[in-house]
């Protein structure tokens, strides 16, 4: 039976807006993860080095408007929220919103394309605890399915490529390498779900689209503790080794980020493309999939899929569509059930 919904809710991860905001957001962050005071003054740095400013908030608000155009102009109109895991406007206090404003039953588009504990997992708990906070009253909120293999966004990711492909000689061209990144995660993490064979398609995916057999998959933006082991190879490794093998031009497509963001703009833009120009690498970095259109259509896609009694539902591959309720006990977090 189709599902009746009378809201659309976007969830994100969430950024600080000004330099006094950077500490209390990464302490939000890391609260109850083992993350040293070092490393959190690392990662602040890496904010300040941008104003502390993340730009991730101002990508949202460009989704979500883009994303209200496309439902009014083409349905379901549904009135639209957002909420984010740990900066304003924080979750809870979104759903408190949607309480107040007679909200009954809301469907959850997450900023994240690709199966984890953190990238999915850690969203549906998220959801639960804002509904307990708010109690009695808070509505009902379904996650959208993931849509790694969804044709609008491996379109709208190829056309980003194709994009930064133009930026290369036209001589050179065919003799570049695309090197796709996300983030990292430990290995214990990433061998209870299917995080890397979800990236591993898409990226298969996507260079079918632009007509490339050669691609590589490497890793950004790891944490944790130094004697934990996160999946590899890290992208400064990956560029290595390209330049040794006598590359000379690479396009880094940043394919586990939807939109802007400093883990984005630091570790890819300021150290990545640092050590591409002490290798002689040419490094062109493409843009995320951000609000592309074929990415929004895609979103309201995935809304009608939902409310419709069609049970067809988009995807491209070998893989299958990805299931609209995650099954009970997927993307289980590293630590032992106690």
């Amino acid at each position: 039976m189709a599902a009746s919904y009378d809201a659309f809710l976007l969830i994100s991860f969430g950024g600080p807006d000004r330099g006094e905001d950077v500490v209390p957001f990464l302490e939000n962050v890391t609260r109850d993860k083992r993350v040293s005071a070092e490393r959190l003054r690392e990662v602040a740095e890496h904010y300040y080095h941008f104003g502390g400013i993340s730009p991730l908030n101002e990508e949202n608000r460009a989704l979500l408007r883009a994303v209200i155009q496309e439902l009014n102009t083409h349905g379901p109109q549904l009135p639209a929220y957002w909420g984010n895991r740990y900066w304003h406007p924080l979750l809870v206090d979104t759903v408190r919103q949607m309480a107040e404003d007679g909200i009954r039953r809301a469907v959850a588009f997450v900023t994240s394309a690709f199966g984890s504990h953190a990238g999915c997992r850690q969203y549906l708990e998220a959801i639960q605890r804002a509904r307990q906070a708010v109690g009695a009253g808070a509505p009902e909120i379904d996650k959208l399915r993931l849509f790694y293999n969804h044709p609008g966004f491996v379109e709208a990711m190829a056309d980003r490529v194709q994009e930064a492909l133009g930026q290369i000689p036209e001589r050179r061209r065919e003799a570049s390498r695309l090197v796709y990144t996300a983030h990292s995660l430990p290995v214990a993490m990433a061998s209870r779900c299917e995080y890397v064979d979800q990236l591993r398609e898409a990226c298969r995916l996507v260079s079918e689209r632009v007509g490339r057999a050669q691609w590589d998959l490497a890793f950004q933006s790891r944490g944790g503790p130094p004697d934990q082991a996160w999946l590899e190879p890290e992208v400064g490794q990956q560029l290595f080794q390209l330049a040794r093998c006598g590359v000379a031009d690479v396009v880094v497509v940043p394919i586990g980020f939807l939109a802007e963001h400093i883990e984005v703009l630091y570790d890819l833009d300021v150290e990545a493309a640092g050590l591409c120009d002490q290798l002689g690498l040419n490094m062109v970095r493409c843009r995320t999939v951000g609000a592309h259109p074929c990415f929004v259509r895609m979103i309201r896609q995935l809304i009608v899929e939902r409310i419709s009694d069609d049970p067809t539902r988009l995807a491209l591959g070998t893989r299958g569509p990805a299931p609209d309720v995650c099954p009970p006990g997927c993307c289980p977090s590293v630590r032992p059930a106690m």
